[in-house]
């Protein structure tokens, strides 16, 4: 068969194996690119030293604002690893005419072979000239405004380089405004790539990856502190502080994060300055709290948080009663948070409903014992007046939006009504669509060194019981549906209490 192949044939065949044969190889090589982006730069630095027996550079540390470029065959970020999106709005806005790069917290967690959760864009666009390249984007922002470009159900975040607030105005008028003690109003006044470098917070979120040349600039020693793992402000630490307080919670949260140590002058005006959070605005402080303990590091940022003295201007009523011993407030903190952590873990998810339940049950429950022993109130209704004076507490500190603060009622009411569970009644508070959440905290409760009576376990049993399981469960419960108390009321009250 193969004598009768002509010439031109057999020359068919040979180019189509070629052609089978650098397909291989090109689907090979991708393959191997797509599973880099899965190993930490440190695995990758591992490899070239291995093979090469050199030592990973070390970066000495320039005056700051003197700029240090990092070639991309020492970051070694692969390509792959940068977001889609984010590139075509730097690419549209280089073709545009202007510079731009991505910045922040995408490189950092990148070069420490984390995965990023949102990718931010620095450009020298101002921000009435980039949202013109951009049919889905969106200015927003008055103390500090920025472009918001939508891909889908993805934002890319785009900043106009900032300058200090010694600079001259800008021409369009714009310009930061400060209060009396240093505080930044407003932040619009726009300058070159060195001046945003040095108006950042910390050296490690000032790297910026050009994707000209796919190479790192680095205006204020960022890299070698990345490679220490370091915590460093940017300039005079008090007075960056009292630029922005919030700054505060910010080095605890990437202290927690990251797993670095923060510098001592960094660390050093925390103490003295943390009551400038006092005039932050409560919602701002709300959306803080929640990347601190939200984040899958609550547990690390609480303790960062304690070590400064932090933890009060966000919750300042569960601060109070940390030092009482008659609750173990303490322990359900530790409990809560690393439970939360472990649930993000997983992938599972998580509500700041239950975080503020939880973190302000004990303040709660004590102001709770106190209405009954005051005033002439059935416990229900004692339990909903001690939650508005918690919850109007609260807001002063953290705003709380009534998405979270009525599941929040909803939670601790169940604590009341679950021992309550004869007959009936345990099916009908299981359909309730806090019931998880409640149960979840009757168990953290317990496992914080709480008595009740078993009431995790039977409720545990009761779910997971057939129907002759589940009424024999209800057969060998109290008679007394009372919750128990650290302090008995006075008297009985009239009417039931869950009527």
């Amino acid at each position: 068969m193969f004598e009768e192949l002509s010439q031109e044939q057999w020359l068919i065949i040979a180019t189509v194996i070629a052609i089978i044969i650098l397909t291989a190889i090109v689907l090979y090589r991708r393959y191997k690119q797509q599973v880099a982006p899965n190993k930490t730069v440190a695995e990758s630095n591992i490899k070239t030293q291995s093979a090469q027996a050199e030592e990973p550079t070390s970066y000495p540390r320039l005056p700051l604002g003197e700029k240090r470029i990092i070639p991309e065959k020492e970051h070694r970020i692969p390509r792959q690893r940068l977001d889609d999106n984010a590139m075509k709005v730097v690419y549209r806005l280089h073709d545009a005419g202007y510079d731009c790069f991505l910045v922040g917290g995408c490189i950092r967690d990148i070069l420490l072979g984390q995965k990023p959760k949102d990718f931010d864009v620095a450009t020298s666009a101002h921000p009435e000239q980039a949202v013109e390249l951009f049919h889905r984007g969106r200015l927003i922002g008055r103390r500090f405004k920025l472009l918001h470009v939508r891909f889908g159900r993805e934002l890319i975040e785009v900043a106009t380089f900032r300058a200090g607030h010694d600079s001259e105005d800008n021409d369009d008028g714009e310009q930061g405004r400060q209060s009396a003690s240093g505080m930044i109003l407003r932040d619009n006044v726009y300058g070159n790539i060195e001046e945003d470098a040095l108006r950042r917070d910390f050296t490690v979120n000032a790297l910026y990856y050009c994707a000209r040349d796919y190479s790192i600039y680095d205006f204020a020693n960022g890299y070698p502190d990345l490679q220490q793992r370091i915590i460093r402000m940017i300039g005079e630490p008090a007075q960056r502080y009292r630029e922005d307080p919030v700054r505060m919670l910010r080095a605890a949260r990437f202290a927690a994060k990251l797993n670095f140590d923060i510098e001592p002058a960094t660390a050093a005006p925390i103490h003295e300055l943390s009551p400038l959070l006092g005039r932050i605005a409560p919602a701002r402080l709300f959306d803080e709290a929640l990347k601190l303990l939200q984040s899958g590091y609550g547990a690390a940022a609480y303790r960062q948080m304690q070590r400064f003295d932090l933890f009060r201007y966000l919750f300042p009523l569960t601060q109070e009663i940390l030092d009482n011993p008659e609750w173990p407030t303490p322990i359900l903190i530790q409990h809560v948070l690393k439970n939360t952590d472990r649930r993000l873990e997983q992938g599972k998810s998580v509500t700041p409903a239950f975080m503020f339940a939880a973190l302000l049950w004990y303040p709660l429950y004590q102001r709770y014992l106190e209405i009954l022993d005051e005033d002439d109130l059935p416990p229900l209704q004692a339990l909903h007046e001690a939650a508005n004076q918690v919850l109007s507490a609260q807001v002063k500190a953290t705003a709380i939006p009534r998405r979270f603060s009525a599941p929040m009622r909803e939670i601790w009411e169940l604590q009341l009504r679950l021992p309550r569970h004869q007959g009936r009644k345990a099916d009908q508070l299981m359909a309730h669509p806090r019931f998880r959440a409640a149960y979840d905290l009757i168990l953290l409760r317990e496992s914080a060194g709480e008595d009740l009576d078993g009431l995790g376990h039977w409720w545990t049993e009761y779910q997971k019981g057939n129907e002759v399981q589940r009424r024999e469960l209800n057969t060998d419960i109290a008679a007394d549906e009372q919750p128990r108390k650290r302090r008995r009321r006075r008297r009985k009250p009239s009417s039931k209490p869950n009527e």
